[in-house]
């Protein structure tokens, strides 16, 4: 790989956005600069090719160029709107392979993203056919992972206390227990890991009340370890309930006395 390719291939991966569902996107007007349009005008044109390709396809548009238009502010304390997207890695794929093909960085764009793409449809398809020890390492992996960032979240929050604030969000979310009673009931040993012992669906559900927990403390500029720990609880309740509602057997494992 060039010098060039690497520095490029980074370019794409630093503009890159994730949002609370983990699923990653790019700005229109982010990839303009990297992909070097000078003119917003032209770029859209490009946009606007993508989306024939997109439609041509039979994939619905809206999922992939999500409008997101902006305000931006002008001197004197005017403001502007401008337009935006928040585009899809295939989106991408499809507005480098519409793109002016004699830049090179076009061209670096459309075998990354092709790679990127790829590789997503086949974590997708591989993902269907894991056992389900398979499925509970890769969902533990990624609970690590959200903790790790959650952490990071609490830590600007205010919170001091990380053991109490995780133990806020299992009550909320296993009815008034904590973690030593979940491993308590799971029979678990002394500093056992009660995320390593939990099958893939009970994963799925903390990484859920992780990632909203994290979202909000960022929404709602938490500032105090107190009101971090009542958000953890909300949220760890309200997945809870989503559990509940979906159907009475899914929600008996997370209903304890």
């Amino acid at each position: 790989m060039s010098n060039l390719e690497k520095h490029n291939n980074q370019n794409f991966e630093d503009i890159k956005h994730t949002n609370e569902y983990g699923v990653e996107y790019w700005y229109a007007r982010e990839l303009q600069l990297i992909l070097d349009y000078k003119e917003w005008r032209k770029f859209e044109n490009v946009i606007n090719k993508a989306k024939d390709a997109c439609k041509n396809s039979n994939i619905n548009v809206f999922e992939h160029f999500v409008d997101a238009a902006k305000t931006i502010q002008m001197p004197k304390g005017a403001t502007k709107n401008i337009k935006d997207y928040k585009l899809s890695r295939y989106a991408c794929y499809l507005i480098a392979q519409n793109g002016d093909s004699r830049k090179e960085v076009i061209a670096l764009a459309q075998t990354y993203f092709a790679i990127q793409t790829r590789k997503q449809e086949i974590a997708e398809k591989d993902y269907s056919l894991l056992t389900e020890d398979e499925k509970r390492f890769y969902q533990r992996n990624l609970t690590r992972k959200g903790n790790y960032s959650l952490n990071q979240t609490a830590k600007n929050a205010g919170v001091k206390n990380f053991d109490k604030f995780h133990n806020y969000g299992y009550r909320g979310l296993y009815n008034g227990e904590s973690a030593d009673d979940i491993a308590k009931r799971k029979g678990l040993r002394y500093r056992e890991d009660i995320l390593d012992n939990m099958g893939s669906d009970e994963l799925i559900a903390n990484l859920f009340r992780i990632s909203q927990t994290e979202q909000k403390l960022k929404k709602d500029n938490t500032q105090t370890e107190s009101e971090a720990n009542k958000t953890h609880y909300h949220v760890g309740k309200i997945v809870r309930k989503a559990i509940a509602e979906v159907g009475r057997n899914y929600a008996r494992r997370f209903t304890y006395s």
